[in-house]
């Protein structure tokens, strides 16, 4: 064996980098507006997907009295029976049966999808995504080494439209799976019965796997006024349809930080799922499931408290936005973003680091949302309404 020792100037040859793919990932815009205004004082954050009210008393509860009783230990890479069961007649409740055997708990809606891409697709592969939508989701699929291709929503007067006709064109034979949030992040766009009914019946035909985030399906403004949840596949989907839904708990109950979601998925692939979680992070802390458990249990009021208050909140700002010269904006059928059009805007990150820096005011810039979204700009309307004139009171003196 050849055991010479490598010359320094052999060892300046191997790159310090890591894999191609990973190297190629875009940076969060979102984040570098962010950490512009760290140090920045009195700045109004509005930059950042989460509300600006804290978890629940009574789901804090549930998790801290699982830590003390001493539940601190490793748990089923599924989740613990309790939290999966509770999942399980929640989606039930929603959708129609959906049994145990296809539902796995994951640490954080990101988790879900990526360990769902982390099964589905691999180095070559082909994915067409929705958007704009939240980079996130088409990352994930481009760190495995799949190719993404996107079709576009078009922004009209009385909002976000899907041209359901490229998109079925977009999905070709070779097409391993299909990306849709909805309601989406950061457009509000959310897709019709109609619209889901074509999609699947086309990539049943074509075997596609139809990936669905519907992180916000509760955070919706047009339900019948009892049960607030937007249209799903899993409405319309046999049980052995190549659908899989991932969800978070970090919207509808107010717990971004806690970093908990579920998937569901046929029960086949929930069991190669298994060995993901594994090898991914294990398992979910215990006390974090209890919180899950009792936001399900309890949570229905806190989820119309935050749907009444978003729809508020929409409603003042999008009417705000649209009084201002140069502003295109549209009330959104779900999610908790106004995406408004700026009339000459060209770089939307420069633009919303400056209005950091000159107006302490922070929004996300559309570009952080693909191509496709710049010119635009997302503010997220999870907040109190005299934050939000505040707001606007320094948007429209930045603007002149």
């Amino acid at each position: 064996m050849d055991t010479r020792t490598v010359l320094p100037a052999q060892r300046a040859e191997f790159s310090l980098n890591a894999r191609p793919e990973v190297v190629a990932l875009r940076n969060s815009k979102i984040r570098e507006v962010a950490n512009a205004g760290i140090g920045v004082p009195d700045v109004l954050p509005f930059w950042f997907g989460e509300p600006d009210e804290v978890t629940p008393e009574f789901i804090c509860r549930a998790g801290i009295e699982s830590i003390a009783r001493g539940e601190t230990f490793y748990s089923h890479n599924f989740g613990i029976p309790e939290l999966r069961g509770a999942i399980s007649a929640y989606m039930s409740r929603l959708h129609g049966h959906i049994a145990e055997d296809r539902v796995a708990v994951t640490g954080s809606g990101m988790s879900a999808l990526m360990h769902t891409m982390q099964a589905l697709v691999g180095h070559g592969d082909r994915v067409v995504a929705v958007t704009p939508v939240w980079p996130n989701l088409v990352e994930g699929p481009r760190i495995l080494g799949a190719q993404v291709t996107t079709v576009a929503l078009q922004f009209e007067p009385e909002g976000w439209k899907l041209d359901l006709e490229r998109l079925i064109e977009a999905l070709t034979p070779d097409t391993k799976a299909l990306l849709v949030n909805s309601p989406n992040n950061p457009t509000g766009w959310t897709m019709g019965r109609a619209e889901q009914q074509v999609l699947l019946e086309h990539c049943r035909r074509l075997g596609i796997w139809i990936v669905a985030d519907d992180a916000y399906e509760r955070i919706y403004f047009e339900g019948d006024g009892t049960t607030q949840v937007a249209p799903s596949f899993l409405d319309i989907a046999h049980p052995d349809d190549r659908l899989v839904n991932a969800y978070t708990f970090s919207k509808s109950w107010l717990m971004t930080g806690w970093r908990l979601g579920w998937l569901a998925a046929p029960p086949p692939l929930i069991e190669d799922i298994g060995k993901l979680i594994e090898y991914n992070f294990s398992c979910v802390p215990v006390f974090v499931q209890r919180a899950g458990a009792a936001a399900i249990a309890g949570g229905e009021g806190t989820i119309a408290h935050t749907v009444a208050r978003y729809r508020k909140a929409r409603d003042y700002l999008v009417a705000e936005l649209s009084r201002l010269p140069g502003i295109e904006a549209a009330a959104t059928p779900g999610a908790m973003y106004a995406f408004f059009k700026v009339e000459g805007m060209t770089d939307s990150l420069s633009y919303c680091t400056k209005l950091v820096k000159e107006a302490r005011l922070g929004l996300a810039p559309g570009v952080a949302f693909g191509p496709e979204g710049e010119g635009f700009l997302r503010w997220c309307f999870a907040a109190s309404e005299e934050n939000l004139a505040e707001g606007i009171r320094r948007f429209k003196k930045f603007r002149g």
